[in-house]
């Protein structure tokens, strides 16, 4: 099977000198891969540059054999590769609903269908989310919260998903729950990258874990 994601000699950073260097790395479908490392080490910075926050300076990036480097954020989106950020920037003055149904239109149409089963499937397995549908998310807990940021994620279908922190603030219920979707979704196909500080949960969850160091995993 061909690697969701093939990332090769990529260079990234905020400033100079870069902080990713000469980076490669893949990830399967199927596999959830974990980047660990020291704080300021780049953990973040490198997903950032995959997903197109941050453009490469260096290097390439392929979803499913489709180059993505040097493409906007929307664009890396709509190839598949989705990212979400530690920061769960949910809309908070709008309904629980509305956050489920912000669909990104950009780079083409979405199977709106497909995404609506999704989005079911979500609130069935998370019905503290589904009696809330019409309150503002701003109303719900941090927990419900990252939920729902994930629940976001996950209708849009990835192919290859982006986790920054994912368990950060959260409770250690729910942030079990959390590890067992991200499970679930790699036993659907999906190429996982996770940049965790719960150490022993990353490589728990994990398929194989690689350390950053000087900017490029090992």
């Amino acid at each position: 099977m061909s690697p969701g994601l093939v990332v090769r000699g990529l260079e990234a950073g905020w400033d100079r000198p870069a902080v990713v260097r000469d980076a490669d790395l893949e990830a399967e479908p199927g596999e959830i891969v974990a980047l660990l490392g020291a704080n300021g080490a780049g953990k973040s910075t490198l997903l950032w540059a995959l997903a197109g926050l941050l453009r490469p300076r260096a290097g390439t990036v392929e979803v499913d054999g489709r180059r993505v480097d040097g493409l906007a954020a929307e664009r890396v989106a709509a190839a598949g590769m989705r990212l979400l950020p530690q920061a769960r920037r949910i809309f908070p003055s709008l309904s629980v609903r509305e956050n489920l149904e912000v669909v990104d239109l950009a780079g083409g149409r979405p199977d709106r269908r497909a995404l609506a089963s999704a989005r079911q499937a979500w609130l069935d397995r998370h019905p503290e989310l589904a009696r809330r549908l019409d309150e503002p998310a701003a109303a719900l807990s941090g927990g419900q919260q990252q939920l729902l940021a994930i629940g976001r994620v996950v209708a849009t279908r990835p192919r290859v998903l982006l986790l920054d922190e994912p368990s950060a603030g959260l409770a250690v219920g729910v942030a079990e729950e959390c590890a067992a979707t991200f499970a679930e979704l790699a036993a659907d196909g999906v190429a996982v990258v996770l940049v965790e500080q719960n150490v022993a949960l990353a490589r728990r969850l994990a398929t194989r874990t690689l350390e950053l160091v000087d900017g490029r995993p090992a």
